[in-house]
């Protein structure tokens, strides 16, 4: 079978995200949100605890150790309002950390997906973290491994395959939600993101659930796909591009299944069913 999407699409209303879908979108952004919250509430309970030992604001600057979480609420009235001071500003932080949401469910899934199908296949990889930009031999051990990793790297059939999230790719300066490459990890440097013939495959994720959203976040991965087409024609190469998103509403999954059938998209998947993103792993994890 030429056409990949067919193994778990078979029209237009397959793709459509369902009440069941949204519903669990939401309570799994309402979990996100605790887990992200709770650093920030641990933190206003010791700094509470702290600041309690003072009697008089003045004292507030001699108790060691809540020097960092004085700064932003100076000018308040004592132990009360400076914790919710500090919780208030800590909000902020944490709302601006909140606005990609969706695109990091989206690829913690999607990773989640790759490591099992991978897991199942006895195949080794190595991992890349966020943070340090190193890569790594993935553990046994790899429970929450995807709330840290950016890239991961695998062979398939003899051939070495890497995948990168969040790339700005750089014939085109436009960041590119999953890009897969031709190359061994080790090999993957800024130069090779130049190569055009290297990259195999180029796919937006989008996790947003809202579905009064979905319409912008569809306009917006299409004028990321036009310009990886665009982008690649320019170098007589076509390769592979997909989508994968949480929030798909009627006349949406309309024009994505008109865009596979025309062949402009090899795939699609809805984020929010697991049979849908099981295939679509498996056929990324083949090319």
């Amino acid at each position: 079978m030429n056409k990949p999407y067919l193994f778990h699409l078979k029209s237009a209303a397959a793709l459509e995200t369902t009440n069941e879908g949204v519903r669990a979108g939401f309570a799994a952004l309402a979990l996100e949100r605790n887990r992200r919250a709770t650093p920030y509430v641990e933190q206003a309970r010791a700094l509470k605890h702290a600041a309690s030992q003072a009697k008089h604001p003045v004292e507030l600057l001699e108790i060691p150790g809540i020097q960092s979480a004085l700064v932003p609420v100076s000018g308040v009235n004592f132990v009360e309002e400076l914790v919710f001071r500090f919780l208030l500003t800590r909000g902020d932080t944490l709302g601006g950390s909140m606005r990609n949401i969706g695109g990091f469910m989206a690829q913690k899934k999607l990773t989640r997906s790759i490591i099992a199908h991978l897991r199942l296949a006895g195949k080794t990889c190595k991992w890349l973290h966020s943070e340090s930009n190193a890569w790594s031999d993935l553990p046994e051990d790899d429970a929450d491994i995807e709330l840290h990793l950016r890239g991961l790297c695998w062979e398939s059939r003899g051939k070495s395959r890497t995948v990168v999230y969040n790339l700005t790719v750089p014939f085109f300066r436009n960041n590119v939600d999953l890009c897969l490459f031709d190359c061994r990890a080790e090999d993957l440097d800024r130069e090779k993101y130049k190569e055009p013939g290297l990259y195999i495959a180029l796919g937006e994720l989008k996790g947003g659930i809202d579905p009064a959203g979905a319409d912008e976040h569809w306009k917006t991965a299409r004028t990321a796909l036009d310009r990886i087409h665009k982008a690649f024609a320019k170098h007589k190469l076509k390769p592979h591009t997909f989508f994968i998103g949480a929030a798909i509403e009627p006349k949406m999954a309309s024009e994505i299944w008109s865009l596979l059938k025309r062949g402009v998209l090899e795939n699609a998947a809805n984020l929010t069913d697991e049979d849908q993103i099981a295939s679509i792993t498996r056929w990324l994890c083949g090319l």
